[in-house]
Parts: C-alpha cells; sequence; structure tokens
C-alpha cells in the first residue's frame, strides 16, 4: 500500500465498514489485520482495499465461515520468506551478521535467556530449535523462563505433534510447542526473541552451508543479533505470524500483541552493540 493511496482514518474505515474501531484495533493486534499504512510514521491509514478486504470479511462470516479462516483468506502473506532471519536481513539491512561458532552462539544465546528471565516483565518469548531434540535438552530451561512470560513459543520439528506439550513427559500450558512442516526454512534456524518494554532482544542464525555434519567444535553460524526495541518487535512479528501458520490457536485467549513499533534504539546503545560485535570478534579469532 503506497502512503499516497491511504487516505481513510481507523474512524472513516469503521463508518465505511460497520466494524466498530476498538474490534479492528483487536483484529490488528491479533491476527495482524487489517494492516494500516503510517505515513511519516504517523497515525493509521488505509485504503479503498482495506474496505473491500473488511467487508469480504464480514461476507465469509456471514457464511458461517470462521473469523480465523475468513482473516486468513483475505490477508496476504506479509512475510513471504517464512524466516526470521530473512526478514531481519530484508527489513532492518543495517543489521550486520556476524559469523560465530556454536560455543559463541550458546554463550549468546544463554545470555539473552538468563537476562529476560532475571528481568524482563512479562515478556512474549519466541525460540527455534530445529530438532526435537535439541528443544527436549532445553525445555526445562524455558518452561522456566515461561512461568513469567505472556507466552512462549518453541519451533521445532517434532515426532509427535500434539499442541501446547510440555516434553518432559506431562501436560502444560506454559511452552507451546510447535511443530514444522518438513520444508520450513525455521528447520535451520537457531531463535531467541525476547520481546519486552524493559528488555527487548533477539537472536537468529542459520548454520553455513556445507556444516551440518561437522563436529560441534567446526561448526559455525551466520548471526543477527539486537536489543534495538523495534528490530526485536520486528523479529517477534514475523515468528508470531509463523506460530499462526503452523499452529492456529496457539494465542492464548487474553494475549493482545503491539501493533505500534516502540522507539528506536539509542546512539549510545547503537555504540554499544558495535563495541561488543567487535569484542565477539576477536574472541572468535583467538579460538581458531
Amino acid at each position: 500500500m503506497s502512503p499516497g493511496s491511504a487516505a481513510l482514518t481507523i474512524g472513516e474505515l469503521a463508518v465505511r465498514t460497520g466494524v466498530p474501531t476498538a474490534t479492528l484495533r483487536s483484529w490488528e493486534a491479533r491476527y495482524g489485520f487489517p494492516r494500516p499504512a503510517r505515513p511519516g510514521g504517523g497515525h493509521r491509514r488505509y485504503s479503498e482495499s482495506d474496505v473491500d478486504a473488511v467487508l469480504e470479511v464480514l461476507r465469509r462470516r456471514q457464511e458461517g465461515v470462521s473469523l480465523r479462516a475468513a482473516l486468513r483468506d483475505v490477508t496476504p502473506q506479509p512475510y513471504p520468506s517464512r524466516s526470521v532471519y530473512a526478514e531481519l536481513r530484508r527489513r532492518h539491512p543495517q543489521l550486520v551478521p556476524q559469523v560465530l561458532s556454536k560455543r559463541s552462539l550458546v554463550a549468546l544465546s544463554r545470555a539473552i535467556e538468563d537476562e529476560c528471565c532475571a528481568r524482563a516483565a512479562q515478556p512474549v518469548l519466541f525460540g527455534g530449535f530445529q530438532h526435537e531434540k535439541h528443544l527436549r535438552d532445553s525445555l526445562a530451561r524455558w518452561d522456566e523462563l515461561a512461568r513469567t512470560a505472556r507466552a512462549t513459543v518453541a519451533f521445532a520439528r517434532l515426532s509427535d505433534p500434539a499442541g501446547p506439550v510440555d516434553l518432559l513427559g506431562r501436560r502444560s500450558g506454559r511452552v507451546v510447542a510447535v511443530d514444522l512442516p518438513v520444508e520450513a526454512p525455521l528447520n535451520r534456524e537457531w531463535l531467541v526473541v525476547c520481546d519486552a518494554a524493559d528488555l527487548p532482544a533477539c537472536m537468529t542464525a542459520v548454520e553455513m552451508p556445507g556444516r551440518e555434519r561437522a563436529v560441534d567444535g567446526s561448526r559455525r553460524f551466520e548471526v543477527l543479533w539486537s536489543v534495538d526495541p523495534q528490530i526485536v518487535r520486528a523479529a517477534g512479528r514475523v515468528a508470531a505470524s509463523l506460530a499462526d501458520q503452523y499452529a492456529p490457536g496457539w494465542r492464548p485467549a487474553d494475549l493482545v500483541l503491539a501493533v505500534d513499533d516502540p522507539p528506536r534504539a539509542s546512539a549510545d546503545l547503537d555504540r554499544a552493540a558495535g563495541l561488543f560485535n567487535r569484542m565477539l570478534g576477536y574472541l572468535e579469532a583467538s579460538d581458531r
């Protein structure tokens, strides 16, 4: 949608469609629909195509189609790559990937998890574990993280997908295990996202081609990480959208995800991140 074609306010969209503004905001927060333009970073603006899409949802609801199915049918896929890593590269080209060993990647991942557990207030958490074995190895840790989270989602290729199941052997509502289809790009992605107002942090990595069968000491991953609130929010939105695709109904009834972008990281935080990246580079070089 180009800014020039989006002239309607949310109030005008409500009048044109008969859907209250509160309902439109709820749909946007829970389902990413309708997706407004924000010219110059300002207020929501909608186009005539948004009016048509909302009316089509109402028509399909009258035919007996569920709201989720109706929204899915009229909503274009916002993240065509189905990869958090690829979407961050595409949407935030200022992020510079680093090649890190598995050892460094584990340390970075654990640091984010530890800080999230210690300091984040009611975060929304996403983890990408690739294989069920990796999820089993980390599940006790993530179950603990989930105690204070609003929602916790773990992506993995599962041998026996059964919805929100604690793979330690007991039913659990804390960690939602999302089974990945065999063709999903997330099958080769390592992912940690902690979307919290007081401690945003994310890391996503893909293994370098040809390294999948290498011994742990020689495995290398191309890594993106950030504590910029806008980048973390973007990572969380992609992960939530993928969970919607692979496990419809995963969201708790009371979970409303933020639809507004938080402020960008300060220049001081950017400089600190750059310093940390340089330090990681020296540590990697000394390990080889």
